[in-house]
């Protein structure tokens, strides 16, 4: 019983792969939702958002 099915391994990988993605996106997803409430609270204080400031 030491060996195991090709169909397992497949499984295996394809898991891991879905883990790591969906892993990926939530932190995406937490990234843009950081950056842009800080950029509403930056607003709200009345301060000039960061990108304006790097305009010309």
């Amino acid at each position: 019983m030491g060996e195991s099915s090709p169909l397992l391994t497949v499984l295996a990988f394809a898991t891991l792969g879905l883990l790591i993605a969906v892993t990926g996106g939530i932190a995406y997803l937490t990234t843009l939702e950081w950056r842009d409430r800080r950029r509403r609270e930056s607003e709200k204080k009345g301060n000039k958002p960061p990108s304006a400031s790097r305009k010309k």
